[in-house]
């Protein structure tokens, strides 16, 4: 959020010119002060904001090592995409491309493409509070997760932009030692969840919203072709994200949905379990679809109060082991974030945020030719 002028991030640019805000309402987890979470209900901003270097900034050698920064806030997607892959001078950088853009912004001639492996992932909330449907027990969700072609997730979901998951922690960021994402094997998909007991002609309901619905559709194959049973999908419209966040959120009316696909972005890479595991199966997490685990409690418990940063490690490996080993999500993948950069802009990029600092352009970059 900058939404005044003053110091940005970290403070390498001071904001002179425009605002780029949110605004939010709460959803409360539990009728206790403090245990709610911000819902995104709109994000004004102007159609130009600038940044300007901050001289002052007290690491130099992080940066800046750029004078000036101007968002373009009203230019479409597609059209900047255009621009930054045809023309010099109007786009420099665009962010979240689509997989499907990759190999247009590869074969360009002006720009080049980033991908960084970003503390993201997409996952498939499993809903524990059904009573119709056997998912509380574990048995029934390693059978969800069997039925899964993550490598053609990757492949074809994502273009190969994308690492498949093994629990919630992608690889990179300190997942538990020697993980391997559950492997596709429909037989035995079909067997554990025949054995636990899924009602018979009973749907199995599947939900996403509309930025992910790609992954929804590709999950709802697997599972009919694995599980032999049918699936209900539904795609949430944009219109209605802000009810269904609250349902969610607020666990006072029942979940529609047996397993939502869900994507998330943790703007924290060194303890994955304060925010990522904390948000799907703590006591207070606002995506917590099922009643609380007092294992799980107990492992976040020892996480949140180990002052060693090795020890700490060591705990969110097993955080993630144990959500692993129950099963408690429908792992799906990590996609990398994508940006379409002007080929004479040398972008540093990073897992968490979008940040500028240690950027830089060379000689050739259209604004150092023309003096600017």
């Amino acid at each position: 959020m900058i939404d005044a002028p003053g110091p940005w991030g970290s403070g390498p640019f001071t904001l002179v010119e425009g605002y780029s805000s949110l605004e939010n309402e709460v959803a409360m987890i539990e009728d206790r002060p403090l245990a709610g979470v911000w819902l995104d209900t709109n994000q004004p901003r102007t159609d130009r904001l600038v940044l300007e270097a901050n001289t002052d900034h007290w690491n130099k050698e992080r940066g800046p090592r750029l004078e000036r920064v101007v968002f373009r806030n009203n230019v479409a997607h597609d059209k900047a995409l255009e621009l930054v892959c045809t023309t010099e001078g109007e786009i420099d950088i665009v962010t979240e491309v689509d997989p499907s853009d990759a190999e247009r912004v590869k074969s360009s001639e002006h720009a080049q493409l980033h991908a960084v492996d970003a503390m993201r992932i997409v996952t498939g909330v499993i809903n524990r509070f059904t009573d119709d449907v056997p998912l509380r027990d574990a048995n029934a969700r390693r059978a969800l997760n069997l039925a899964v072609d993550r490598d053609r997730l990757v492949r074809e979901g994502f273009a190969g932009y994308a690492h498949a998951l093994s629990g919630l922690t992608p690889h990179y960021a300190g997942g538990f030692s020697g993980a391997e994402p559950y492997p596709h094997d429909p037989e035995e998909a079909r067997r554990l969840m025949s054995e636990a007991g899924w009602p018979e002609g009973r749907a199995l309901r599947l939900a996403a919203t509309s930025d992910v619905e790609p992954v929804a559709n590709m999950l709802a194959e697997d599972y009919r072709n694995a599980l032999g049973i049918e699936v209900e999908l539904t795609i949430i419209p944009d219109e209605e994200l802000l009810v269904a966040q609250h349902t969610l959120v607020e666990k006072v009316m029942e979940l529609p949905f047996d397993v939502l696909v869900h994507a998330w972005i943790d703007l924290n890479s060194d303890a994955p379990p304060a925010f990522i595991h904390g948000a799907y199966f703590a006591a207070d997490g606002p995506f917590r679809a099922g009643p609380p685990l007092d294992d799980f409690e107990e492992l976040m418990g020892s996480f949140a109060t180990e002052i060693d940063a090795e020890r700490q490690g060591e705990i969110a490996a097993q955080i993630d082991q144990f959500v692993y080993d129950e099963a408690l999500s429908v792992f799906l993948v990590a996609p990398q974030a994508l940006y379409a950069i002007n080929r004479h802009v040398n972008f540093v990029g990073h897992a968490a945020t979008f940040e500028l600092a240690e950027t830089e352009v060379n000689e050739e970059h259209w604004s150092r030719r023309n003096g600017q």
